[in-house]
């Protein structure tokens, strides 16, 4: 069997997995992981992990895929065109690979199944009210007592913190010296006394980022990932996977179909917005961006983990990535036009259907698309730095 063949196999094996599990009422019943419920993600989790397939990316031995990038790409795709629920990535991408590349075996036996059945939700204690894309000036402070951390502080933006069973964060056990190298990478219960979640609502109307506050919160000194004060190791490490997947390729392509589909359609309009030439080369650009968007993408997966390839491809994925969903979301809103605009519970549904509302949420939410995993300014600093250092 060629390679070619191979794919188009596995393709429609996927195919059929979506057709057989996936019932018609959980099929877009989320747009994207930040809107979805933990019901919702943790079934969809379980569903996957069953089949074999809940971690793509993750080695064999831990009980994942080790799937090549185009058969993760065949499955990302595939899941987004069936209208599969998202994932949580705080456990997947992020913490996961840490674990089990950092973690003491003990670590890996506690988590690594909870994260990969979907019975363990985490989320990321990184980002605090003054230390953001400037991440190394974070002040939340753990001080060793004894067998345990205790660990006082606030942190912010925390996505799904209000679903999370654990939390990894980033915390500081030395003030002695330069700022990344006093920095330990913790694993903490949420459950844990002195934790307190505050929920932050957002322009979008929903709730999904939050505040949380650390008040000598003592965490078990077992729950140390690899050596203290080397977080910072671990931390950019994290980041190269969060922000290559910050990229959103399977996502913005799932989009991309939908507007396409939506603009063509002579059901929501009496002359289809498809027909407008400007409209029409609009949607042109949008995908000609997003097919070179897919092969930098593939270019970054293939490189070496933490080679200076990999590296120096993670600040224009996130650059362009978000700059491009941003433009995809604008092009809905301007052909929703007024009917994006919020109506009544009881006014009857614009004939342009429920897009137009779906439209502004899009927009609204995509607007912090430019600054969480890294602000697109700092990327840009970064990248410039990277030039004249010549890498």
């Amino acid at each position: 069997m060629t390679e070619d063949e191979d794919l188009e196999s596995f393709r429609a094996e996927v195919r059929a997995f979506l057709d057989a599990e996936l019932p018609p009422e959980k099929r877009f019943a989320a747009d994207g992981f930040a809107n979805s419920s933990k019901e919702l993600t943790a079934w969809w989790q379980g569903v996957r992990a069953k089949r074999g397939w809940g971690a793509p990316g993750w080695p064999k031995q831990y009980g994942g895929c080790e799937w090549s990038l185009a058969k993760k790409r065949i499955f990302a795709d595939e899941s987004t065109k069936a209208g599969a629920p998202s994932y949580s990535p705080f456990g997947l991408t992020m913490v996961g690979p840490v674990i089990y590349t950092f973690g003491t075996e003990e670590q890996k036996a506690e988590h690594l199944p909870h994260i990969l059945n979907g019975t363990r939700f985490w989320c990321q204690g990184y980002s605090e009210p003054g230390a953001g894309s400037d991440l190394a000036s974070l002040k939340t402070r753990a001080v060793r007592d004894g067998d345990h951390y205790v660990v006082n502080g606030q942190k912010t933006w925390t996505t799904q913190g209000h679903w999370a069973d654990w939390i990894f964060c980033l915390v500081r056990t030395n003030t002695e010296v330069k700022q990344q190298n006093g920095i330990s990478f913790l694993l903490i219960d949420m459950n844990t006394p002195g934790i307190e979640v505050r929920p932050i609502r957002t322009i979008d109307g929903m709730h999904h980022l939050n505040e949380v506050f650390f008040t000598d919160v003592r965490v078990p000194v077992k729950n140390l990932v690899g050596n203290e004060n080397d977080g910072w190791t671990y931390a950019k490490f994290l980041l190269g996977n969060e922000r290559a997947g910050i990229a959103g390729v399977a996502r913005t392509t799932g989009d991309l179909i939908r507007l396409r589909e939506w603009a063509s359609s002579a059901s929501h309009f009496i002359n289809p917005p498809i027909n407008d030439p400007v409209i029409a080369q609009r949607l042109d650009s949008l995908e000609q961006r997003l097919a070179k968007l897919a092969a930098l993408e593939a270019r970054a997966l293939e490189a070496p983990s933490q080679s200076a390839e990999a590296m120096r491809l993670v600040a224009p994925l996130k650059l362009l990535g978000t700059e491009l969903s941003q433009d995809v979301s604008e092009l809905a809103l301007d052909i929703a036009g007024p009917a994006a605009l919020p109506r009544p519970a009881n006014d009857p549904v614009h004939p342009y259907g429920q897009e137009g509302e779906h439209a502004m949420s899009v927009f609204l939410f995509g607007r912090a698309q430019s600054i969480y995993g890294g602000t697109n300014e700092v990327q840009k600093n970064i990248l410039a730095k990277m030039m004249a250092a010549g890498i």
